[in-house]
């Protein structure tokens, strides 16, 4: 592992370890969740100003009004999704600076991103080769309208918050398939969507704030 990913000083791996600890010390239990989030280095997905706070427990700014999620949450989203499985094909609605896409990568061998934003796919793209996660495959795309060349996905998680399911991703969500999203727009809820036979469960967890899921593309 070359010096750029492995990082010195607060961006080290001894920094990684301490987050991972603190991680477990707010209840993500999943030992495979923990194992991706302590091999993925956060200080490659940020800007190089602000990668001495990369392992702090806070979203950071990415530009374009977007945000690199907290990461609690992003552990805390991965574990309920992969609760008791495997993530199997799974789509990121939202791939922004890459960093959800590789911690995905990490568990699974499927990954599909899409991001509506040019610039942060492009940057996710360069983010993702130098972390060595050649094979998550992103599209410059709506997330609205999920990625139905692909379809169906067993995993189906969301980096932007809609105010209502999209209907689109519904339908592309396996059946035995799980989604989960930040739903909501003033108040904000983590929601879990399983798929059976039947039809749709949805299950309420945490209040979270994320950006909106915006339509169209940029």
């Amino acid at each position: 592992m070359n010096q750029a990913v492995a990082g010195i000083g607060m961006t080290s791996q001894r920094t990684r370890a301490r987050m991972v600890d603190r991680l477990r010390e707010q209840g993500v239990k999943d030992a495979r969740v923990l194992h991706a989030m302590g091999l993925v280095p956060r200080h490659l997905f940020i800007e190089p100003a602000l990668a001495h706070r990369a392992y702090d427990d806070s979203a950071l700014p990415l530009g374009y009004a977007q945000t690199i999620s907290q990461p609690y949450v992003v552990a805390r989203m991965i574990e309920l999704l992969i609760a008791g499985r495997e993530l199997g094909k799974t789509l990121e609605v939202g791939a922004g600076c890459g960093y959800q896409a590789a911690v995905l990568g990490v568990l699974s061998k499927q990954v599909f991103a899409v991001e509506r934003i040019a610039p942060l796919l492009t940057r996710a793209r360069e983010n993702l080769k130098l972390a060595k996660l050649t094979h998550i495959r992103l599209k410059h795309a709506d997330g609205n309208i999920g990625l139905r060349e692909a379809a169906p996905f067993d995993s189906i998680i969301l980096a932007a918050a809609p105010n209502t399911v999209p209907a689109a991703l519904l339908e592309q969500l396996a059946v035995g398939g799980r989604m989960i999203l930040p739903l909501g727009s003033s108040e904000q809820v983590l929601s879990l969507i399983e798929r059976s036979e039947s039809g749709f469960t949805e299950t309420r967890f945490d209040a979270v704030r994320f950006v909106p899921l915006l339509p169209g593309v940029e």
